[in-house]
């Protein structure tokens, strides 16, 4: 079965929602912390959300995979851009990173209005 990027963050974001409510202290702090990091400095914001990608895939994080693919392509990120990203997952990870990895492309594929396979 095919999973949906799309859906997975959707789902996790209702839920995060009830977190943020229930936890706000935690979930300010989270927000905060994602904020200073992903902020413009010596690296810009899409070569951050490339790292993160390929982190996401590492660590075989569905929700990973869908928020930062789904940032890359707000970034204008390419595909190709994208795949030597996840050459680098691969490389760094192995077999498990290369079953996640074509998992991030096809949420790519999603985000970007392309049919996923």
């Amino acid at each position: 079965m095919s999973k949906s990027y799309p859906e997975i963050t959707a789902r996790l974001s209702a839920n995060i929602k009830t977190l943020r409510k229930d936890i706000p202290e935690t979930m300010a702090g989270f927000s905060a912390l994602a904020k200073a990091a992903t902020a413009d400095g010596a690296l810009d914001k899409k070569m951050k959300e490339f790292i993160a990608l390929a982190i996401g895939v590492a660590t075989r994080c569905d929700g990973c995979i869908g928020y930062h693919t789904e940032a890359l392509v707000r970034l204008g990120a390419t595909k190709q851009e994208v795949e030597e990203v996840l050459g680098m997952a691969i490389y760094m990870g192995g077999g498990p990173s290369l079953m996640y990895a074509a998992d991030a492309l096809m949420a790519f594929e999603q985000y970007s209005g392309q049919v996923g396979g």
